[in-house]
């Protein structure tokens, strides 16, 4: 059997805000990147069966009027949502449920190295501690408010750094594996 495993690949402020109190990200692109450093997206994208992501990631990667940047499925979590673009038929699902349910649904497809991304469905995931991984790249920006990365939790949950890097002379990645509390 496949081993199952969710990561999260975000970047958050220094003070830890993954979006502006406007709900703007547009401070991510402020350090000049001329030769279009990816700092290990791809690399961690080629290792990944699929994403998962809340409603207001999806709606908000629709709207950058870009041609749809993912090459794998993206299973959309929304009670809302039950429609999906034409051109987005066979690449994203609607799901909805309980999270170790709707995972469940997810691996009976064969999608077991799951990206999990957004704040609120990262938060969830938290909560029921079915995150093993997380790679954290911090943009040296304070931004004072805002929607942050993390949340309350029910339990402490305990991560090691297994790797750090420092792209761009400026943005400090880290890479945490989840270690048994």
């Amino acid at each position: 059997m496949k081993q199952k495993s969710n990561k999260v690949f975000i970047a958050t402020s220094l003070d830890g805000f993954i979006a502006d109190k406007n709900g703007n990200i547009d401070w991510l692109h402020e350090i000049p990147n001329p030769e279009n450093i990816d700092m290990g997206y791809q690399e961690f994208t080629s290792k990944i069966d699929a994403l998962v992501m809340g409603r207001t990631t999806y709606e908000t990667v629709l709207g950058f009027g870009i041609e749809w940047p993912y090459q794998k499925s993206v299973f959309v979590l929304s009670t809302t949502l039950t429609k999906v673009p034409k051109n987005l038929e066979g690449k994203v699902f609607f799901v909805n449920g309980a999270l170790k349910g709707v995972l469940e649904q997810i691996h009976k497809k064969g999608y077991n190295k799951l990206y999990i991304d957004g704040g609120k469905v990262i938060q969830s995931f938290l909560k029921e501690d079915l995150i093993d991984e997380i790679i954290l790249t911090r943009i040296p920006v304070l931004l004072g408010e805002g929607s942050s990365l993390f949340s309350s939790l029910p339990n402490k949950l305990s991560f090691e750094c297994v790797k750090t890097q420092i792209y761009l002379d400026k943005v400090v990645q880290n890479h945490f594996r989840r270690i048994e509390n």
